[in-house]
């Protein structure tokens, strides 16, 4: 069920752990979301690099092939990086109990 919520982050958007966590009923469940993460960043139909931690570090970077990809992959995307952190984070946070219906 993350990878599910993960594939429905639009581009250019970001979301965290504990937000995927809250919308699949368990709120207190955002280190097994990030589990679950470490296993998605080489799967190419989850855009893993778009999920990153609460305060919108990129906390996930080290799973990706360089320690630059996630960084890369979002700036593709137009999402400003800023030493490890998303600048702007609340301006593109993506909030799938907002954007989805269970």
């Amino acid at each position: 069920m993350v990878y599910q919520v993960c594939r429905e982050i639009p581009k250019g958007r970001v979301t965290s752990y504990g937000a995927i966590a809250k919308y699949l009923g368990t709120a207190r469940g955002a280190r097994m979301v990030g589990w679950a993460m470490n296993n998605a960043h080489s799967m190419p139909d989850i855009p893993a690099h778009r999920v990153v931690n609460r305060n919108g570090q990129l906390t996930g970077k080290m799973h990706f092939s360089t320690p630059t990809a996630m960084e890369e992959r979002l700036a593709a995307e137009g999402i400003e990086v800023k030493e490890d952190a998303i600048i702007h984070f609340k301006e593109v946070f993506w909030d799938p109990a907002v954007e989805l219906s269970l």
